[in-house]
């Protein structure tokens, strides 16, 4: 299984697998241990995480206990909304690595972007925040930095930097597609990442997926995360149970055709989060 797992470049020429496992709402440490660990069995290699999620420790605590190479694993964190500027930033990373028992991380992020809807100087706290992120990088604590649920117009300060972003972290489901999100990344060299990549359990009970998902003999859930790949989107999806797991990364034996990602591609957009970046009030 670890074989078939793709790598992709970053712009710096990094690695990052093509899948990841999320962690998301998961808090309970033996929870945690457990649902790493099982990731690790079933081949995931690339562990998603961020100090808002309060779980840095027991993926910390399940990387050692699972006797792992350090090289053969991607661990990403992210620095949280009230940790933005470059003192906080620098403080928040320090507690993470810290936490997470590792010497450096592979991925650090922004976990959300400053926005004009709280903050009248949200470009300068932004650029601050990335600022860390750059020293931390040229320091050799991470090997590529990046945002999570950046736009165009959060991006375009960043993009005029000495490093630029490598990472876009959006949500990415056929609940919410932004492609304009994604077609930006892609003219400037930023991978896309998907966070919730299943979007809300309506999706799943599509009837036009669900008569795809039996064409390919998959699952709605399958379907997704496959439908992703192709639209060379890194999915993150999340679960604590062994055969969702499993499931979840048994997505390299089979491709979804042309005509099928046009129509998928097409769908109109339902089911997703709500959180705007320029709404949210944190």
């Amino acid at each position: 299984m670890v074989n078939s797992i793709k790598k992709l470049k970053l712009r710096n020429g990094y690695e990052i697998p093509c899948i990841g496992f999320g962690t998301y709402g998961m808090k309970n440490e033996e929870v945690v241990v457990r649902a790493i660990k099982t990731a690790f069995d079933m081949g995931y290699r690339h562990i998603d995480t961020a100090s808002a999620y309060q779980n840095e420790k027991s993926i910390g605590r399940a990387i050692a206990e699972y006797n792992i190479d350090r090289e053969e694993i991607f661990i990403t964190s992210k620095v949280w909304a009230s940790e933005r500027g470059y003192e906080k930033t620098l403080e928040s990373f320090k507690n993470s690595i810290k936490n997470l028992g590792l010497d450096y991380i592979d991925m650090y992020l922004i976990n959300w972007p400053a926005s004009y809807n709280r903050f009248d100087n949200w470009e300068e706290i932004n650029l601050d925040t990335w600022k860390a992120l750059v020293e931390l990088y040229k320091m050799g604590k991470i090997k590529a930095i990046g945002v999570s649920n950046f736009r165009q117009s959060h991006l375009e300060s960043l993009m005029k930097t000495e490093i630029k972003p490598m990472v876009n972290q959006i949500e990415f489901n056929l609940g919410n597609k932004h492609m304009k999100t994604i077609d930006y990344c892609k003219n400037n060299d930023i991978l896309v990442e998907a966070w919730s990549p299943l979007g809300k359990s309506r999706i799943l009970k599509n009837e036009l997926l669900l008569s795809l998902a039996k064409k390919y003999k998959k699952s709605p859930a399958q379907l997704c995360l496959r439908w992703c790949l192709q639209n060379e989107v890194i999915p993150l999806p999340k679960s604590v149970s062994p055969s969702r797991i499993k499931e979840n990364i048994n997505i390299f034996d089979f491709e979804i055709s042309k005509e099928d990602m046009t129509t998928i591609n097409g769908m109109p957009s339902f089911g997703w989060s709500g959180l705007d970046p320029d709404e949210v009030n944190f």
